[in-house]
Order: structure tokens, then sequence, then C-alpha cells
């Protein structure tokens, strides 16, 4: 599993990276905690060096994961990116908050969470109007100068945000979606990022399961489920995007892959993708994410094929602005 670089920086990352926001349970439909430390333990074993989680991701469960899961292993070979900015009550309501004071506490809650003396790449969650980037991005800063952090990252960040931000302080990375349903990021802000020696560590590579092929018209998803709120899982939009998914199905299937091989595949060769994010519940959905780094299936030609499947079957696509969390 080869190397890359993350930006500007000293650190190297793979290809694949794991996200942790389905661990943590919240907004997923649970998650089983030994599940959950198997998917890290599996996905480090096998070679994926970066862990990227957050506070709000089960409201710090699934940091506490990830700090059980990496004590096993050697820290310094392990990149860890975690984010703040989000704050929830007793009720679970979120809102944005990246004031000096929030910023400072989320840090020293995510080292002890964790388990660690230091993180690898901190990340603003979400941008906040109501505080100026200046006052973060200080913080931030900071944290860098007494190398309590080795990169300065945002999350879900426009280009015009990400100059604010250059104005302060060094931008090392951006976290924004980026699958084959949700290709908004490849048009602005991945080229941004390749022009100013940014990273790209982008999300919901399987673009909340659906990219898997394992749902059909009739799946169910409960109460609390953030694909209840997602308008590519409901009515005629719904079966719209299942279409298009037996179309990507017979691609992968003819290269004897997974359609979720063929979506990982696609986003780690998209210009200026540094490292993709995938999910996982437990090692085997762990290692089936790391069977795309095993072996190279698909050609750029199978990938002008899914945009011809694009482009005949979802007329008006879906963007990921639903997962936007109150100002």
């Amino acid at each position: 599993m080869g190397l890359r670089k993350f930006g500007n920086t000293d650190i190297n990352v793979t290809p694949i990276g794991l996200g942790t926001w389905v661990i943590g349970g919240w907004m997923w439909g649970g998650a089983d905690e030994n599940d959950a430390v198997d998917a890290v333990t599996v996905s480090i074993e096998q070679g994926v060096n970066l862990i990227d989680t957050a506070p709000i991701y089960g409201f710090g469960k699934s940091e506490q994961i990830v700090g059980k899961a990496i004590k096993k292993f050697d820290r310094e070979k392990i990149v860890i990116a975690t984010k703040c900015g989000l704050e929830w009550d007793a009720n679970a309501r979120i809102r944005r908050n990246t004031s000096r004071q929030r910023v400072v506490k989320e840090f020293n809650e995510s080292l002890k969470r964790l388990g660690t003396d230091y993180i690898d790449i901190y990340q603003v969650h979400w941008p906040d109007t109501n505080v100026p980037i200046s006052e973060t991005m200080d913080v931030f800063r900071e944290l860098l100068e007494d190398k309590k952090i080795r990169a300065i990252g945002v999350s879900n960040f426009n280009v015009s945000q990400m100059k604010e931000v250059m104005d302060v302080a060094p931008l090392h990375s951006l976290q924004p979606p980026f699958n084959i349903f949700e290709q908004e990021a490849g048009e602005e802000l991945l080229p941004f990022c390749n022009e100013n020696n940014i990273a790209a560590l982008t999300y919901s590579t399987l673009c909340r399961g659906l990219l898997t092929g394992k749902f059909t018209k009739s799946s169910v998803f409960q109460k609390g489920d953030l694909r209840k709120m997602d308008p590519k899982f409901k009515g005629k939009k719904f079966q719209i995007y299942l279409n298009c998914i037996e179309q990507l199905k017979k691609l992968a299937q003819n290269r004897n892959a997974s359609i979720g091989q063929l979506a990982i595949e696609w986003a780690m060769s998209q210009p200026g993708v540094t490292c993709v994010l995938v999910g996982a519940r437990n090692s085997k959905q762990a290692e089936q994410n790391i069977n795309a780094l095993k072996q190279k299936c698909f050609s750029k030609e199978d990938f002008k094929k899914i945009e011809q499947i694009l482009y005949e079957t979802v007329n008006q696509p879906l963007g990921a602005e639903f997962m936007a969390p109150p100002e």
C-alpha cells in the first residue's frame, strides 16, 4: 500500500483512511463497540494509517473507541485526524461553535478520549459565521507552534473561507464530501487544493452506504438514521439512484469486483484527492474496503463509463447539503 504526501506537511498517508462516524452509532442506527474496535484494529493491521474521527460522532464515543483500539499499536505510525467546532446539549441538539473557548475545551477533551498527547491533523468541522475565522485560527496556529498538532485542516469549507483561513494561519488540508454521486468538490475545491498544495481528505466515499449496493426499494431506515433525512433515499429519487446502481454493479462485476470497490477506486483516482475516507462497522467491512488497495481493477475507460451511466440515469443529481448543522 503506497503512501501519499499529505499536502505541504511531513505527514504521509495511505490512499484510504478509516472514517469513524458510523462506529459512534449516533445517526447510524447504533453500533456495537467490540465490532467497532475490531474495525479500527483490522484497518491498521491491514496497513491503513489514517483514522479520522470527531467529538460529535456519538458525542465522544467514536474518539473513545479509536483511543481504545490504537493502544496496541505504535502511536507514531498512526495518523489521527479529529475535529472541533460543534457542540451539543442533553437533547442531542447540535450547533456550530468555533470560539476560542470551545476549541480549547474540545481539543483537551479529544486528547483524553484518544489517549494521546498530540493530534496529527486537527480540523474545524464546519464553518461558523458567528465567530471570526481569525479567532478560531489563532488557536489553531498556537497549537501548531506548540507542536500539539502537526497540521491544520478544515472540513466543509468553500474556497472563499479557505482563503480567509490562509490569511491567518497555514492551511494543510480540506475535508469535503466527494463520491460518484456527489462530485461538486471536483468543480472548484479540489483544483484549488491542488494548486495550493493543500491535501484533500474526502469523505462519504460510499455515499452513506448507497454505493455498496446493499439497499433495495424496500429498505427501511429507522428514526435517528441519517439516511432517513437524505433525499437520495426517498421516493422516486431513491428508485432513480437504485436504477443507476444496478448499472454500476454490472460494470463492477465485469471486472470481478464489487460496486463498493469501484466507488473507492474511482475516488482515489480523481485529480487532487490525497486520501478517501471509508467507514466500517466491523472487521469484515474494513477488509472489504481495503480490497480496493490490493489490486487495481478499473481503467480510465471504466471511469468514463461511470459518467455515461450517471448521465443516462441520474438527470438531476442531489448534493450533500442536507447534512449541514444549524448555525
